[in-house]
Order: structure tokens, then C-alpha cells, then sequence
């Protein structure tokens, strides 16, 4: 081939896609059991680490564009997870907050990183690698995210 850095094996992105695809696709079985998908699921994180956060907030953490977390948000609201308000201090502040259903959530919820660990231990990964996978892309995120 004439151009070797257009070769998919080549690429970094690539296998950084396909990895967050695959890992996705593990959560999957996970979240049906809560009636949820996985853009909900970090939604939902989100908010139990701390609730009732401006619809901006909850973007800027999940990397996201505030339009494309609002049809997120309208279902949200549709299945009776979160509320959202307009902040009586500024009406151009959407605040987002859990309803009782999305609190009672979060216990159930909080099987899942243990079960998804489980299932990466099952192969030959080391859990060390994984965190150290973690921490290096946690790097790149935060480089490329200025």
C-alpha cells in the first residue's frame, strides 16, 4: 500500500473505537435489567455523585454537547429518572435532578462495575493493565479535551 498511515492497523483511534464499542456492548445485558441504555447510565453517574446540576455541567463532565444531551434528558424525564427545571436564579439554567426512581437506581446499578471487571478478569487482561489503560487515557481525555 502507498500509504501506510492509512492503514486501519495503523491507526489509534481505531482500536480505542472498537474497545469502547465492545465494552459498551458488555454493559448491555447490565443495563436492560435497569431499563436503561449506557448514555443514561453516565447521565445517571453523574447525577448520583451530585444532584441537581445544570444541564451544561452534566455535558462539560460527560464531553458532550449540550444538544445532544437534551433529547437524553427528554427521555429521561419521559421514564421518570430525572426532573428538569428552570433555576429560579437564572431562567436560562436548566437544573437536572433525580427523581425517586433514578436514586433508586443507583443500588442496583452499583453491581455493574463489579460484574463488568469480572467478565475483563475472566480473559488474560490483569486488572493492573486495565487500570493503567484507565489512567492513560484518562491523560489523553484531559490532553485532548482543552
Amino acid at each position: 500500500m502507498k500509504y501506510e498511515q492509512l492503514k486501519l492497523a495503523n491507526q489509534l483511534c481505531f482500536p480505542v473505537y472498537a474497545a469502547s464499542r465492545l465494552i459498551t456492548r458488555e454493559y448491555q445485558p447490565l443495563l436492560d435489567k435497569l431499563e436503561i441504555t449506557y448514555p443514561q447510565y453516565l447521565v445517571l453517574m453523574v447525577l448520583w455523585e451530585k444532584d441537581g446540576l445544570p444541564v451544561n455541567d452534566i455535558a462539560k463532565k460527560l464531553i458532550l454537547n449540550t444538544n445532544t444531551i437534551t433529547p437524553l434528558l427528554k427521555r429521561m424525564e419521559q421514564q421518570g429518572l430525572i426532573s428538569r427545571k428552570r433555576s429560579e436564579k437564572d431562567e436560562r439554567m436548566v437544573l437536572v435532578q433525580l427523581t425517586k426512581k433514578g436514586k433508586r437506581l443507583q443500588e442496583k446499578a452499583s453491581k455493574i462495575p463489579e460484574a463488568l471487571v469480572k467478565r475483563l478478569s475472566d480473559s488474560k487482561i490483569k486488572i493492573n493493565d486495565l487500570v493503567k489503560l484507565k489512567e492513560s487515557l484518562n491523560y489523553m481525555i484531559s490532553f485532548l479535551s482543552k
